[in-house]
């Protein structure tokens, strides 16, 4: 129940820009108790992979749907920070800044 600075995660209710805010696509939404923004505080740039960690640690299942057994991001989760996805940047190690959002799209088929 630990994010980036230590604390629990908070409601986007909290939105000042010591917050980092992470958007769920609504395929995810009963993933993450029904919650369609997570927001982790943060007092300086963390890493995308630190904060999934952090928004996902009170959520198995959605920590699972995100990454692999490796912890890489699966295929058909793609990760946007400042509107560029993260594989382009520095994958899991993008830094995002406080008062940022990031957006978590999964890709969905069906035939």
């Amino acid at each position: 129940m630990c994010c980036v600075s230590g604390q629990p995660w908070l409601p986007v209710a909290d939105n000042n820009a010591r917050h980092i805010t992470v958007v769920l696509p609504s395929v995810l939404h009963p993933l993450a108790g029904g919650q369609s923004v997570l927001t982790a505080p943060a007092d300086g740039p963390v890493t995308v992979g630190k904060l999934l960690d952090a928004v996902t640690s009170d959520f198995a299942v959605l920590a699972r749907r995100l990454r692999d057994e490796t912890g890489a991001l699966r295929r058909f989760v793609n990760v946007y920070v400042g509107g560029d996805e993260v594989r382009r940047l520095q994958g899991l190690d993008t830094e995002v800044a406080p008062g940022q959002e990031v957006l978590v799209i999964q890709s969905v088929a069906g035939g």
